[in-house]
């Protein structure tokens, strides 16, 4: 077995979008790439929206995905690092994944330092300025009264309405997540020039854009967004010396 050095991150997977039957094949490939990094991962990173609805009702989660859990079990009995960020769209993720997987959730960015360079990693939903609206939708749907208010509705009528709502008003991936903004409107760019101004980050990790990318922000700092498992089937890996983007190839 090759010694594990290399930190990998991989964003917005949205699997059970559109439907179940045509996100299976996504999925596959997603385990195919899962059982090959595991030679040589030390950490993984997944930095949320893994799906496209998850909520956790006191013991029920919902149905499906279990190939995938399956083999991030795998990796995580391994002795691989795991990490999850929630997305916008698997924001009312609780403990199952620190429960069952041994994987800690993360609800909000954080820092760390892999071979003295300084990573701040998050899904990248509601930073920098701008989008005032998803923000307010935001601290809504995270309010604890909110989330109990929804567990009071059947699991059965809550994911399928919930699955409903999410492809019908194309959250899974919409026409702004599909177009480059120009790094002067690059509200993450900007958020992390932002940053820089207080506290030196070698690199800057998100996802939630959709379109993979490195752009620098300062003279040795660059901003990464890892693209997703719908149309580029992106990923980053950091070797220890550099960060880069990779297409997985099946």
């Amino acid at each position: 077995m090759e010694k594990r050095t290399k930190i990998y991150f991989a964003s917005d997977q949205h699997f059970g979008a559109p439907t179940a039957e045509k996100s299976f094949p996504r999925e596959q490939k997603f385990v195919a790439w899962l059982d090959e990094i595991k030679k040589d991962a030390q950490a993984l990173f997944l930095l949320g929206d893994l799906f496209d609805f998850w909520f956790e009702y006191k013991t029920v989660v919902p149905r499906g995905f279990i190939r995938v859990l399956g083999k991030l079990a795998e990796l995580r009995d391994s002795g691989i690092e795991i990490h999850f960020f929630i997305g916008n769209h698997d924001l009312w993720m609780d403990d199952y994944f620190e429960k069952e997987l041994n994987i800690p959730v993360h609800h909000r960015p954080k820092e760390f330092l892999f071979n003295n360079k300084v990573f701040f990693i998050g899904h990248g939903d509601g930073l920098g300025p701008g989008d005032k609206g998803y923000k307010r939708m935001k601290k809504v749907f995270t309010n604890p009264f909110s989330k109990w208010l929804f567990r009071w509705l059947h699991p059965d009528l809550g994911v399928k309405l919930a699955q409903y709502l999410s492809v019908k008003n194309k959250l899974i991936s919409g026409e702004a997540d599909v177009k480059f903004l120009g790094e002067d409107n690059e509200w993450l760019v900007l958020y992390s020039k932002r940053k820089l101004e207080t506290k030196h980050y070698d690199y800057f990790v998100f996802g939630h854009r959709h379109l993979p990318m490195i752009i620098k922000v300062g003279e040795n700092s660059s901003y990464i967004n890892l693209g997703d498992w719908i149309g580029y089937f992106t990923y980053g890996v950091f070797d220890g010396e550099a960060f880069e983007l990779v297409e997985y190839k099946q």
